[in-house]
């Protein structure tokens, strides 16, 4: 998971972490470490973030059609 493309969506709709928290059901801090690259999400986790932001899991990994 890159998480520039997750920074550009939050940006995008001004969205905190705590609101991707909020809508997605990932915790905080859970974010805050994917962010901080001291942890990776799994695959039920990437999943919530894309559906909250509203991505395909592709364009969450980088990839574009």
């Amino acid at each position: 998971m890159l998480w520039r493309v997750i920074q550009k969506e939050l940006n995008r709709r001004h969205w905190t972490l705590k609101t991707l928290s909020d809508v997605s059901g990932v915790k905080y801090d859970s974010l805050v470490r994917y962010k901080s690259g001291k942890r990776d999400p799994g695959f039920s986790k990437a999943c919530q973030i894309s559906d909250a932001l509203g991505i395909s899991l592709d364009e969450l990994r980088g990839k574009r059609e």
